[in-house]
């Protein structure tokens, strides 16, 4: 099995939910559920980052999943160059922690810059030969 969707969402905090429900149906369609709850988490977080550090003005942002049967790899493409880092939050700090839980989570993540502009932040997470369970 290969599968591959993606999806284009606005510049909006509600593209946050729209992209976790994206996420929640592709792997349900795949009969992907073993770490549905681990990759809803990091789009989420990443979709988050993408609003506050990532898209330009207006430019909203793609969810891509990839999978096949060891492997899901989701992407977040946005219109910067920034990179993110991941940063150790202070307990009294009321964000910082989205990298340090995708890091937590995911089996792998990175960035990879796009030409001439924007780049995916990327993630991937095994699934152990496809387990439904």
């Amino acid at each position: 099995m290969t599968e591959t969707t993606q999806q284009f969402f606005d510049a909006r905090p509600e593209s946050i939910g729209q992209a976790r429900e994206f996420t929640t149906r592709a792997l349900a369609r795949w009969g992907l559920r073993g770490r549905a709850e681990d990759i809803r988490l990091c789009v989420s977080e990443l979709a988050t980052n993408t609003l506050v550090h990532g898209a330009a003005a207006d430019n909203g942002f793609l969810v891509r999943l990839d999978a096949d049967e060891d492997v899901v790899r989701l992407e977040v493409h946005d219109s910067s160059r920034r990179r993110p880092e991941a940063r150790r939050a202070a307990d009294t700090d009321l964000s910082g922690r989205g990298l340090t839980l995708v890091d937590a989570l995911a089996d792998g993540w990175g960035v990879q810059d796009l030409t001439p502009s924007g780049k995916i932040v990327w993630s991937c997470f095994k699934t152990a030969g496809g387990t439904t369970a």
